[in-house]
């Protein structure tokens, strides 16, 4: 499934004319390996198993291109970074952190988002970088079941 996803990226940056470079394309694959949130950190110890030279300049370059392009979310209140479910483009997102188990719901509800910029517009906010976080219980944490 990996090889797949990994596949539809080099598409969308063939496409995009981006360049994919293999360090991009590892971390990109790092990140699809995550079941959720990942620090920059956790990813740059996992990074250098395959790169022994690798640094963290390395791990934040390679970061920053995925977040430009769409392929992963930062969770500023985490610090932490997110796999994207709709990579390769820019959509509404919404994101459910549970303060237990840490799982991230990634939402994409275009009513929320124009709902959201409609409120800063009327109050004469214009809005240049939207992430909207919420904290919680997950129903798994909160009816004591196992994480899925």
């Amino acid at each position: 499934m990996h090889n797949a996803l990994l596949q539809r990226a080099i598409t969308i940056c063939s496409q995009k004319k981006l360049r994919f470079t293999a360090i991009r394309q590892r971390v990109f694959l790092l990140m699809l390996e995550q079941k959720g949130a990942v620090s920059a950190y956790d990813l740059l110890e996992q990074l250098q198993k395959h790169d022994s030279g690798a640094k963290p300049p390395t791990i934040y370059r390679a970061l920053e291109f995925l977040l430009e392009h769409h392929f992963i979310h930062r969770i500023e209140s985490l610090n932490a970074y997110l796999k994207c479910e709709h990579f390769g483009c820019e959509h509404p997102m919404q994101l459910l952190i549970c303060e237990q188990c840490k799982q991230v719901i990634e939402l994409s509800d275009p009513v929320i988002d124009n709902a959201f910029s409609e409120q800063a517009e009327q109050s004469g906010f214009k809005i240049t970088n939207k992430i909207l976080e919420a904290h919680g219980i997950c129903h798994n944490c909160l009816y004591n079941e196992p994480p899925l």
